[in-house]
């Protein structure tokens, strides 16, 4: 039928958007990553982001990891944010079963730990916008979802997202955001 607007987004636009947006609550200087979950029927179940658990105080803690360069493991961040892909399944609110069968949509390629966590909620589909940074444990990540039937799409099949598009973009969104609620 004639009049129908050309330039919306697809499904896959309006989901990893979704993730890019949420990934715009984390308080991680250096790594925003965000997560959304899809059904069959095109339903968003469930987002996340990167950050600390609930009730925890956002400045109390290191976001620089200084522990990192000093050794000092109570001032490395890492072990105390939980990844986006893991609170987007914790924040769902059903039964996890409802999960089975799903699609992942990340803006960042899924830790080892957080692949363990979507191979057992039984999401069959991981869309990503960009790779993870450590190549050795992507390989490990890559070998267990093959292993257990998981699909795996990059989001831009000819170029590779970097750190500072990913910034530069969230930067953007929220400057419009923030002058439309003026």
């Amino acid at each position: 039928m004639p009049g129908k607007r050309k330039n919306y987004l697809s499904w896959d636009e309006f989901f990893m958007g979704s993730a890019i947006l949420i990934s715009a609550r984390s308080k991680d200087p250096s790594n925003q990553v965000g997560a959304c979950i899809v059904d069959k029927n095109q339903r968003i179940l469930s987002l996340g982001y990167n950050g600390l658990t609930k009730g925890m105080n956002d400045n109390d803690f290191y976001w620089n990891s200084i522990g990192e360069q000093t050794g000092e493991l109570d001032k490395i961040k890492d072990y105390y944010v939980v990844h986006a892909e893991r609170n987007a399944i914790l924040n769902y609110c059903g039964s996890h079963k409802d999960l089975k069968d799903s699609t992942l949509y990340v803006t960042w390629f899924p830790c080892t730990e957080c692949t363990k966590e979507i191979i057992q909620t039984g999401i069959k589909k991981i869309v990503y916008l960009r790779m993870y940074s450590k190549p050795e444990l992507v390989n490990i990540s890559k070998k267990m979802l093959k292993n257990a039937g998981i699909e795996i799409e990059p989001y831009c099949v000819n170029k590779d997202i970097t750190k500072e598009e990913m910034k530069e973009t969230m930067e953007k969104i929220q400057t419009i955001l923030k002058k439309l609620s003026i």
